[in-house]
C-alpha cells in the first residue's frame, strides 16, 4: 500500500499532468484560457480574484520552499527551526485562509450570477470541488498539527520524501508515519495535479513569452486625407446628383 500511494501514485499524476499539458496545447491552443467572466460582472470580481490569486502566490511559495529546500540549508544562513516553524505556520495560515475566502467569493459570484452561471460547466465544477477540498484539507492539517497540536515538523519526513520523487529514488516508508491529515492533503493535492491539465487552471502555465518580440497594433487615424471623398452629417441628407437635362434632380438613396 505505501509504495501504490507514494510512488505509482505520485508519478502517474506527474505522468498525466505533463502528458495533459502537452496534449492541451498541441490539440486546443483555442482553449488554453480561463474563459473570463468579466464581461458579467466586474464589482464582485475585483474582490475575489485578487484575495484568491494572492493566497495562491502565497501558498506556492510557501511549498517551494518548505518541500524544495532543505532544513540544513535554512539552518547554516541562522534560521532556527523555531522560526522557520512561527513564520511558516502564520505565514501559511493566512494565506490559506486568503485563498480559500478569495475562492469562496469567486464560487458565490460565479453561482449568483446568472450568465455566469448559466456558462459554467460540469468540468468546472468538478475543477472547483478538488480545488477547494485541497486547500480545506492543507487548512485543516495545518491548524490541527500546529495550532491546535504540538506541531510537527513536515520537513524531516515530507519534504525528503518529496525530494526523493525528483531523484528517481522515492522512499515510501518516511510517508508511513506522517499524520492522517498531511497524508490526505498530499494525495488531493496529486489528483488536482492530474486534473489540471483539462480544466481552465491550464492559464498557469501560460507567459507571455511572445509579448516583447510580436508585432505592433497599428491604429489608423479616420481624420480626413486628401483624395477621399468629404464626409456629410448625417442630419444633411444623402448627397444630390447634378441635375440632368429634363430638369429632374435625383437623390442617392
Amino acid at each position: 500500500m505505501n509504495i501504490l500511494l507514494w510512488v505509482v501514485y505520485p508519478y502517474l499524476s506527474i505522468a498525466i499532468l505533463v502528458g495533459g499539458l502537452i496534449w492541451r496545447h498541441r490539440y486546443d491552443k483555442f482553449g488554453w484560457t480561463t474563459r473570463s467572466s468579466q464581461l458579467y460582472e466586474s464589482s464582485i470580481l475585483r474582490w475575489g480574484s485578487p484575495l484568491f490569486h494572492f493566497g495562491v502566490l502565497m501558498v506556492l511559495i510557501g511549498h517551494i520552499g518548505g518541500l524544495l529546500v532543505p532544513k540544513s540549508w535554512t539552518e547554516a544562513v541562522g534560521v532556527t527551526e523555531h522560526t522557520y516553524h512561527l513564520m511558516a505556520v502564520f505565514i501559511g495560515t493566512v494565506a490559506g485562509f486568503c485563498t480559500l475566502i478569495g475562492l469562496g467569493i469567486l464560487i458565490a459570484r460565479r453561482r449568483l450570477t446568472g450568465p455566469i452561471f448559466a456558462a459554467t460547466t460540469r468540468n468546472d465544477k468538478a475543477m472547483y470541488v478538488v480545488l477547494a477540498g485541497v486547500i480545506v484539507l492543507g487548512l485543516w492539517a495545518t491548524v490541527q498539527a500546529n495550532v491546535a497540536g504540538p506541531g510537527y515538523d513536515y520537513r524531516e519526513t515530507i519534504s525528503p520524501w518529496f525530494r526523493s520523487l525528483f531523484y528517481l529514488r522515492p522512499d515510501p516508508e518516511i510517508m508511513a508515519d506522517v499524520p492522517v491529515g498531511f497524508q490526505i492533503h498530499i494525495l488531493a493535492a496529486f489528483a488536482l495535479f492530474a486534473f489540471w491539465p483539462f480544466t481552465r487552471l491550464v492559464h498557469a502555465f501560460s507567459a507571455p513569452v511572445g509579448y516583447a518580440t510580436r508585432p505592433y497594433v497599428v491604429y489608423r487615424s479616420r481624420d480626413d486625407r486628401p483624395g477621399l471623398r468629404p464626409t456629410r452629417p448625417g442630419w444633411e441628407g444623402p448627397p444630390r446628383l447634378p441635375t440632368p437635362r429634363g430638369g429632374r434632380t435625383r437623390s442617392r438613396r
